[in-house]
């Protein structure tokens, strides 16, 4: 699996200051992990890659195409939030599922085919009727991964994917990613969340502070969380 997500001198400036600084980058590995303390730019990466903002200078091309047209990208890219429920629009599990695979082409009986054949698959054949929101947060997080799995992109950006889950959740959900054959590129300010991933960026105040194998990036970054824990973490929100 090659292409990927480029960013060329990718920039992004908001009311008068730099969120991230120019980026470029070429994330290609099969699981990439972005890490960094709050603040540090993380989301407004993924919203860059993800075609939601766009760079105020450079480029961000997504399977060798811009990403801010979202139709186009079903086929290459999904994301699945931090929050299930900044993600579902529709009242029943069946129509939420189905409402991807409408939006590429699909007759509505060929969306509904598709769409009992993947819960069936997953063991959820009762899902179909539900009401969304009749679902534990879990099963609304789960549910928003069935639908982008229907549109089979080639990468998959996760935005704290554990955050909020019990353990057992955060243990069913982390199988069924480690079994996708996408690429995952998964944002979170959890080392442990991405010790097996092939590469690791940390990203610091919208800068690449370190880029390589979690063994080479994760100790400092471990490290230099530490410290700042032994002090005063919240001095800068002074400057």
């Amino acid at each position: 699996m090659q292409v990927g997500i480029t960013l060329t001198g990718a920039r992004l400036r908001l009311q008068g200051r730099d969120i991230l600084a120019p980026l470029s980058l070429s994330l290609v590995e099969p699981r990439i992990g972005i890490i960094g303390r709050n603040g540090s730019g993380k989301t407004s990466l993924l919203r860059l890659m993800a075609g939601l903002v766009a760079p105020t200078s450079g480029e961000v091309l997504v399977e060798g195409r811009a990403p801010q047209d979202r139709r186009a990208m079903l086929a290459n890219l999904g994301i699945l939030f931090q929050n299930p429920d900044h993600q579902i629009l529709f009242p029943t599990v069946g129509e939420e599922l189905a409402f991807g695979l409408r939006q590429i082409g699909h007759s509505q009986a060929q969306a509904e085919a598709a769409v009992t054949a993947l819960l069936a698959a997953e063991g959820r054949s009762h899902w179909f009727s539900a009401n969304t929101h009749a679902l534990s947060q879990g099963q609304r997080h789960y549910l928003c991964l069935l639908a982008i799995l229907l549109m089979a992109p080639k990468t998959i950006l996760l935005d704290e994917p554990f955050a909020g889950l019990d353990l057992p959740t955060q243990a069913r959900l982390a199988r069924r990613l480690k079994a996708l054959p996408q690429r995952l590129i998964t944002i979170t300010h959890d080392p442990v969340a991405v010790a097996d991933c092939d590469r690791i960026l940390w990203l610091d105040a919208g800068c690449i502070r370190a880029d390589g194998p979690p063994a080479v990036v994760l100790p400092g970054f471990t490290t230099e969380m530490t410290r700042i824990g032994e002090v005063d973490a919240d001095t800068d929100l002074a400057d």
